[in-house]
């Protein structure tokens, strides 16, 4: 009889454990880990964070897991949904080679609830993080790019299968039961790419994709069955979600370790744009243009991601971290697109409006990557300045050092916790597998409340 894709992997990442993961893979989630915490502290903050964090409060239950960046904690699941949502809210979360998606936010937010609810210790949790990664990327290199391409977001449809690879090694699932939890994670696999808009709408995805992991595991854990043939099945994730997919691709190379390639963020803004902000920061950094003397901005993009971020006008800063226009005019201007460039005061700028308006956009297949773009700007005597940038700061050919990511931490944490509280949370992450309870880490994510006089308690 042949076995299924999920009981394959079911039972792959039932003996997957901390001999078997390499050195690589250690490193690279324990750097992920440490900007996950930053990114999550940050945008627990925001109003979508907020929103998140009242939402699940609203509904009480058991106190099993923190809430990142408040002082409450709630059940596993509903903390695994706040904290995923928190880690999507600034635009700062990670990002995969293939399609551009966030391992971090469905991946990490289950996984730390689980460990914090269940008590688990460091090495538990790298493991899980690890697994998890592994089975959400082996998940979109089966679907993609058809599934991005029908309109579905890659995050969460196939973030959820990674939570609940994460969460489900951290209860230590059997393989039949990892099986069902598969099946259960198929059944609430969603996400669409209507997103790019004023709305908050983006932030919200990877919250259900967390949570959603967490229940499968635990319905399964409690005895709940699911379907095993849930990825290559008739009515399954792959025929639909996809008008094209290689099934294969969830279980090649199941013998040998999994490389896992995980690029980072310097700017808070989709990823896609982040080669154009690099391409104006050459220009700016390279050329000085006079920014009242700019005539004209040409924007060559691959064919992949051409048609998208091509909003002039974003009417809140949310829509902006989705503006190329926006986003190199505010890079040219300031040099820089951090958070602190995004807000909705500064889209009224008649300088930035000015820049965003000059810009157009061309299709140029011939460019190497999906992401490569080419800046042209004409200035008024007829100057042209031009810079092509195929991998952004952050990707693997171009990486973000650890401490220049440290350096991000300390300006995401430390507002929010205080740098004393955001360095012994740093402390902590490079020395992780030794933790033996990660409530202590977690614990550290609280936002210190303020006494009567106004100092943090």
């Amino acid at each position: 009889m042949t076995t299924t894709i999920a009981a394959q992997l079911a039972s792959h990442f039932h003996q997957f454990d901390y001999r078997k993961l390499p050195q690589a893979s250690q490193a690279a989630v324990k750097r992920l880990l440490l900007d996950y915490l930053g990114v999550a502290l940050a945008g627990s903050q925001t109003e979508s964070g907020r929103i998140a964090r009242a939402f699940v409060q609203s509904s009480g239950g058991k106190a099993e897991a923190s809430l990142i960046g408040d002082v409450v904690r709630v059940p596993a699941a509903q903390a695994a949904f706040a904290n995923a949502i928190s880690s999507h809210s600034i635009e700062l979360d990670d990002i995969d080679v293939l399609a551009l998606f966030h391992f971090s936010p469905p991946v990490f937010s289950a996984a730390l609830a689980t460990a914090e609810q269940l008590g688990a210790h460091g090495r538990q949790l790298l493991v899980a993080l690890a697994a998890g990664c592994e089975m959400m990327e082996r998940v979109s290199k089966a679907a993609n790019s058809s599934l991005r391409n029908r309109g579905y977001h890659t995050t969460p449809t196939c973030g959820v299968f990674g939570a609940t690879v994460a969460a489900g090694k951290l209860y230590r699932l059997p393989p039949a039961k990892l099986t069902s939890a598969f099946g259960l994670a198929g059944a609430q696999a969603s996400g669409l790419m209507e997103m790019y808009g004023p709305s908050m709408q983006k932030r919200f995805n990877p919250g259900p994709a967390a949570r959603n992991g967490v229940t499968s595991v635990l319905m399964a854990h409690f005895g709940f069955t699911g379907a095993d043939t849930i990825f290559e099945g008739e009515r399954g994730f792959l025929r639909a979600f996809t008008d094209q997919s290689d099934a294969s691709q969830l279980v090649a190379g199941l013998d040998r370790p999994y490389q896992l390639d995980i690029e980072f963020k310097p700017y808070s803004c989709a990823r896609p744009i982040h080669n154009a902000i690099d391409c104006a920061l050459e220009i700016r950094n390279r050329d000085q243009p006079a920014l009242d003397a700019i005539q004209h901005i040409e924007m060559a993009r691959h064919p992949d991601w051409a048609h998208y971020h091509q909003n002039k006008t974003p009417q809140t800063y949310h829509e902006a971290q989705v503006s190329l226009p926006y986003s190199i005019a505010v890079a040219l201007k300031e040099g820089q697109a951090l958070l602190k460039q995004y807000n909705d005061r500064k889209l009224k700028d008649p300088v930035l409006r000015r820049i965003s308006d000059l810009t157009s956009f061309t299709v140029d297949a011939a460019l190497p990557r999906g992401v490569s773009c080419r800046m042209s700007m004409t200035m008024n005597d007829g100057r042209q300045f031009v810079s092509q940038v195929d991998y952004p700061k952050g990707s693997i050919q171009n990486p973000m050092s650890d401490d220049e990511l440290r350096a991000k931490f300390d300006s995401l944490a430390a507002p929010v916790v205080g740098a004393a509280h955001a360095a012994r949370i740093a402390e902590l992450v490079g020395a992780v597998e030794k933790c033996g309870d990660i409530g202590q880490l977690m614990r550290l994510t609280a936002k210190p409340r303020r006494t009567a006089r106004g100092k943090k308690a």
